[in-house]
């Protein structure tokens, strides 16, 4: 693990009982990189991000962000640190506007907000909403129902909405998930840009866009951490090909 790593975790396991959802699971993330997380129905990857995001304690092993142990922060800590998600089912308010949606975050992230403040006085919420939505692309749809957007549009909402914590840690549950060719290829195009200035950790199940867009592929197959490498070298992983992709790897 070097310096410039933004997130560590070692030994990482979790238990439910006697089932060992995630067992001796040791990486680490550095800085500006996209790290996509796969494995068939059951690895662990939701149970990891689980344990990322702060919504599971870990029942063994370590998790370090910047250098500070984790394990006993509470979850609503997390986003204060840095550390933002979205989820694989979209999370907004369908009711409000494209722009109270992230300014609503906004203001729930402050953490001396006043409910009694006047909305007048809180330009630079305002200003912070609408840089959010810019960065996602959805600046011109600033005034609309959030209802009325695209299901990419609304993906794309989501991000913005943890945008506003300023994270050096985003995680991204299936950020594609449910979205056609084109609205796939805008949301990898999204990532790459948002990679520039942040670790971006995300599970996906469409391969190509996993091999095209990562940096790095972690693989995990019954809890466990089976490979750890670039795209190039797991595609290349015969355990790789023989527990999750088939041996045909087919990579579609």
């Amino acid at each position: 693990m070097s310096v410039g790593d933004q997130l560590q975790i070692e030994n990482l396991g979790r238990s439910f009982g006697g089932f060992k959802a995630l067992e001796g699971i040791t990486a680490s993330f550095g800085a500006n990189r996209v790290t996509s997380v796969i494995g068939p129905n059951g690895a662990g990857k939701s149970t990891l991000f689980n344990i990322l995001s702060g919504a599971l304690k870990p029942s063994t092993g370590t998790i370090r962000f910047r250098g500070r142990d984790l394990k006993k922060t509470p979850q609503h800590e997390f986003v204060h640190l840095g550390i933002a998600r979205t989820f694989q089912i979209t999370n907004i308010f369908p009711q409000l506007s494209v722009h109270e949606n992230v300014r609503v975050a906004a203001q729930a992230f402050r953490s001396a907000y006043n409910i009694w403040t006047p909305r007048s006085s809180l330009s630079d919420l305002v200003d912070q909403a609408d840089l959010a939505l810019a960065s996602v692309g959805l600046s011109e749809r600033r005034s609309w129902n959030a209802a009325a957007l695209s299901h990419g549009e609304q993906r794309a909402l989501e991000i913005a909405i943890a945008l506003v914590a300023n994270p050096s840690l985003l995680l991204l549950d299936e950020p594609t998930a449910g979205m056609g060719p084109q609205e796939t290829k805008d949301m990898v195009t999204l990532i790459e840009r948002l990679a520039r200035d942040r670790t971006i950790l995300l599970v996906e199940h469409k391969m190509k866009m996993v091999v095209g867009l990562s940096d790095r592929i972690l693989v995990l197959h019954h809890g466990q951490l089976i490979a750890d490498g670039t795209p190039r070298q797991i595609q290349s992983d015969a355990n790789v090909r023989a527990v999750y992709l088939g041996q045909s790897g087919g990579y579609a």
